[in-house]
């Protein structure tokens, strides 16, 4: 499985940005796409998923803000992060990712990209 991340960037407090995330291989379908997120001088963090039927996961911070969508195409998959009333606590390096379930460890990852909120 293959995953490219893109559309992050500078946004100020109450802006919305909207992140992308390409998924292809042989085996894609197979597997759960999750957002995680890394803040400056923290661990890794859960941030939302999806499957290939659309069933979604969000950790509470984020709930009401963040919408998980998946558009799925013969060969390849787009996942996007639809992220509203940023705050800067939400400044952070964003990965997508493909996992077996929500709980496991990813199987594979994507490069970060970087959503920084001013405040």
């Amino acid at each position: 499985v293959q995953l490219q991340a893109c559309g992050g960037g500078l946004v100020q407090a109450g802006g919305s940005l909207r992140l992308s995330c390409a998924a292809s291989g042989r085996t894609f379908m197979s597997y759960r796409i999750h957002w995680f997120r890394q803040a400056p001088g923290k661990g890794r963090e859960f941030v939302a998923d999806i499957s290939w039927a659309g069933t979604t996961n969000y950790i509470d911070s984020v709930k009401g803000r963040f919408t998980i969508s998946r558009d799925n195409a013969y060969g390849k998959s787009t996942v996007y992060l639809q992220m509203n009333s940023l705050e800067p606590e939400d400044t952070a390096v964003y990965y997508c990712a493909a996992g077996l379930t929500t709980q496991g460890t990813p199987n594979y990852w994507g490069q970060g990209t970087l959503v920084t909120v001013s405040s």
